[in-house]
């Protein structure tokens, strides 16, 4: 049975691989993984990883590995149909019906189409007379037309039926403009516009696609803000503004604003690596997405108490996805896009001396507290102690941070450093574990420089197993770029049996949709499965970049024609690999 990628989707937002993995396996954390030993073969050292981030496993002994659906697989003895019900039935979820992924999928398409229509209606009419309060609002925020189109922003007519008759003359079905929540239906059963008067941001995925519209009233009237509803393509929990552009800004920091016009100033201003997170609490699915794009988060609040405890609650999201986090607050209770405006063609230099100035997220959270206490008292100064230890300090698992930050507590309070330190070790004892370095494994190599003590045609094996594996890792970490691998890197050009059916299946998939190793399970083997968690999990430290893809395509076209390569995967062995990898490290260092 095929499932609807959206309940695939859905199902493992709900079915967490760390707290299933919990009930069979006894783990422990390292860094940002977890660890322990394998369920699937006896050992005696630790070699079995979870990864929170992207909710797969995967053991450096045995090779087992994949998504959560797998993991159950594999430890159930289930097939992947039983995996799935088993975890629909632990999430609380309905299975769907038979056969509705086709039409699912067909609606989804239809659905996709409609917004793209609805996208340029409200650009075509927000550029006519018709449009001129769009236009004026926009004007009146100093936005010129190239950012205009830039943004794709729109204007949504006062008639309230321009949009529903442009769309049914298209051909489109009453259901189909239902279930797309751009039009609503009256007591009588007339179709209506959803968006009226309003000036309209079109949310896009990472493909490129119209998934939603934020629209924004220009009167008093209430609400301010109305935006799309969750439907077949569109989830708030994992939408955010502007990510289809800030992906491809090189960067690996995203700046985390608030609100559209905060963004769109931003962007203008030349940090093309800003993003809203749509108005929505910030949810662990839409971290998860900005890991794959970033190391970093900066996050730009609104300085108001509703964007100060917005970003108190964001803090621990991004930071459970294995994010840093930086927090910056701009001055005189102002937005991003009200500082550009007061600071003009300064401001950009401005807002970049705040980022540079912008403190930890450690940094923000005990000036918060700080500010909640008199500290020119001895009830004040032992309360703060008393909050920064155990709500801060305490959950750092890095020593060095733990001393320096209660360092820094204990001469604010006036008290001894030792006394603090004895009272964190104390609340921190199963906080503060060591990782693991035996556990570190190689990473992906970054150039493909030849190692040294192995035959030319040796290396050239070596050197096209980590081109393949490499490619693989890029793909799955920038899946909107799947038709142009399929361009210029078909399946036939990859030269190891396994590798090439795992790539060919991934990226028949992605053109499709958007894929995890979990969505993956009805379509790989297991050991296919193992495969591509073993290539990310090698991955994970050290990602390939465009660069390095481009080197990969280098080294596979000096291969592929040499005699033999079908075979010359069972010569080139794990440990050659590793060796390889070893020696490019050591290089590095």
């Amino acid at each position: 049975m095929a499932f609807p990628p959206e309940f695939l989707r859905e199902l493992e937002d709900r079915s967490r691989i760390e707290e299933i993995a919990e009930s069979y396996v006894r783990l422990r954390r390292a860094g940002k993984n977890l660890v322990g030993l394998c369920p699937f073969h006896s050992e005696k050292t630790p070699s079995f990883n979870v990864y929170p981030g992207n909710n797969s496993f995967y053991c450096f002994g045995c090779g087992k590995g994949g998504g959560v659906i797998n993991f159950v697989m594999d430890i159930e003895r289930l097939d992947f149909l039983e995996a799935v019900k088993w975890l629909a039935q632990r999430a609380g979820m309905s299975m769907p019906e038979e056969g509705a992924d086709d039409s699912m999928s067909k609606l989804r398409m239809r659905i996709l189409e409609i917004n793209r229509e609805s996208g340029r209606f409200f650009y075509k009419t927000l550029i006519s007379p018709e449009g001129e309060p769009g236009l004026s609002y926009f004007k009146g925020r100093g936005l010129d037309p190239g950012t205009i189109k830039h943004f794709g922003l729109g204007y949504a007519p006062e008639s309230g039926f321009g949009l529903v008759n442009h769309l049914r003359k298209l051909g489109y079905t009453k259901e189909e403009l239902l279930q797309s929540d751009m039009v609503r239906t009256s007591k009588k059963g007339n179709l209506y516009d959803r968006y009226r008067g309003r000036v309209m941001f079109p949310i896009f995925d990472l493909r490129g696609n119209v998934t939603a519209f934020g629209g924004r009233i220009l009167t008093d009237e209430k609400p301010k803000y109305i935006n799309t509803s969750d439907t077949p393509v569109y989830h708030k929990s994992s939408g955010l503004f502007a990510m289809n552009l800030a992906k491809n800004s090189e960067s690996r920091q995203l700046i985390l604003a608030e609100g559209y016009m905060d963004v769109i100033a931003l962007h203008r201003a030349g940090f093309t690596n800003a993003i809203a997170s749509l108005g929505t609490s910030l949810t662990e699915e839409q971290a998860r997405i900005m890991k794959r794009y970033a190391d970093e988060v900066v996050i730009c609040y609104d300085s108001d108490d509703a964007g100060q405890r917005a970003t108190q609650r964001a803090i621990p999201i991004l930071k459970a996805a294995g994010l840093r986090v930086k927090v910056i607050t701009v001055p005189g209770g102002k937005d991003p896009d009200e500082f550009m405006k007061n600071y003009g063609k300064d401001g950009p230099i401005r807002f970049r001396q705040l980022l540079e100035k912008g403190g930890t997220d450690v940094e923000y959270r005990l000036q918060k507290l700080r500010d909640q206490f008199d500290l020119d008292t001895d009830e004040g100064r032992v309360r703060y102690l008393s909050e920064a230890t155990r709500t801060v300090i305490a959950k750092l698992r890095n020593p060095m941070e733990q001393e320096v930050y209660a360092g820094r507590v204990a001469q604010e309070a006036g008290v001894d450093k030792d006394r603090v330190l004895e009272t964190v070790e104390r609340l921190s004892k199963q906080e503060r574990r060591r990782e693991d370095r035996e556990l570190e494994r190689g990473q992906m190599s970054v150039k493909l420089a030849p190692a040294p003590g192995k035959d030319r045609r040796q290396e050239g094996r070596i050197r096209a197993q980590v081109a393949q594996r490499g490619i693989i890792a890029y793909l799955f970490r920038h899946q909107d770029r799947a038709e142009v691998f399929l361009k210029h890197c078909p399946p036939e050009k990859f030269i190891t049996p396994e590798y090439r059916r795992v790539y060919t299946a991934i990226l028949g998939r992605m053109i499709q949709d958007t894929v995890t190793l979990s969505s993956l399970g009805e379509t790989l083997t297991g050991e296919e499965a193992g495969c591509l968690s073993g290539i990310l999990a090698a991955a994970q430290d050290a990602p390939p970049n465009e660069r390095d893809v481009k080197e990969y395509l280098r080294a596979l076209e000096e291969e592929a024609g040499r005699e033999g390569t079908e075979e010359w995967s069972r010569t080139a062995s794990t440990e050659d690999i590793n060796k390889y990898f070893e020696n490019l490290r050591k290089k590095k260092a």
